[in-house]
């Protein structure tokens, strides 16, 4: 399962890629707008920091077939690389999905809460499905059981579009959703930490430097390899 970021704030996406294995950025306007700054300059300075082989997806504004197109086709132009447009699962965004497709963009269905719209998403060629599971939870559905389902129905089908949950809040959700065979997650920087946190690991650190030290002291191993 591959880890991307769900968030537009340069400083965030710049230190988790220094220390987590993240496989791209997503955004959506909401994301976008909390940044309060320059549009363009905002996603061209994501491509900066990832580079250009990680994922890119960002969502269109237009809510008609041929304006997402060429929106698509404009973001593709301002950001390069490895570029998906997310369009929300509509009847106008299902046409612009097969639109894009026929000009070799990369598409990501977002607002995904059913299977049904899981599979028509992906019969229309879509390269990823975004279900949200927080939001699911919220309205107390079982966003995980809803990933558990499209996955189980791609395998049936033979389909290829892969599953990237988004919309978590906490790191159960994400694990969760790690069982259930889904492709990837989209998270919030600060559940990167979430995730990897556990007491126990630091008693652990705790034991060995104390350990350690009725020995060597304060030396390092460095330093008694002479280095």
């Amino acid at each position: 399962m591959l880890y991307l970021l769900d968030t537009a704030n340069l400083d965030s996406i710049r230190t988790c890629c220094e220390y987590f294995p993240v496989a791209g950025v997503t955004t959506n306007p909401t994301i976008i707008s909390r940044e309060k700054d320059n549009f363009l300059e905002i996603i061209t300075g994501i491509r900066e920091i990832i580079g250009p082989e990680k994922m890119l997806h960002i969502q269109t504004t237009a809510d008609e077939a041929n304006a997402i197109l060429k929106e698509a086709e404009q973001l593709r132009e301002a950001v390069g690389g490895n570029f998906y447009v997310k369009i929300p699962v509509t009847r106008e965004g299902l046409k612009a999905t097969a639109l894009c497709k026929s000009r070799g963009i990369g598409v990501t269905m977002t607002a995904i809460f059913t299977q049904p719209q899981a599979l028509i998403a992906a019969r229309a060629g879509a390269d990823f499905v975004a279900p949200y599971i927080n939001r699911l939870d919220n309205i107390v559905s079982d966003g995980v059981r809803v990933v558990e389902e499209i996955v189980d129905i791609y395998r049936k089908y033979g389909i290829g579009t892969k599953v990237l949950a988004a919309s978590f809040k906490n790191a159960e959700q994400v694990h969760k959703v790690s069982l259930t065979g889904a492709d990837a997650v989209t998270i919030n920087p600060d559940l990167f930490d979430t995730l990897i946190y556990h007491p126990l690991t630091y008693y652990a650190i705790d034991d060995f430097s104390k350990d350690w030290e009725t020995v060597y002291g304060d030396k390092k191993v460095g330093e008694l390899l002479g280095k």
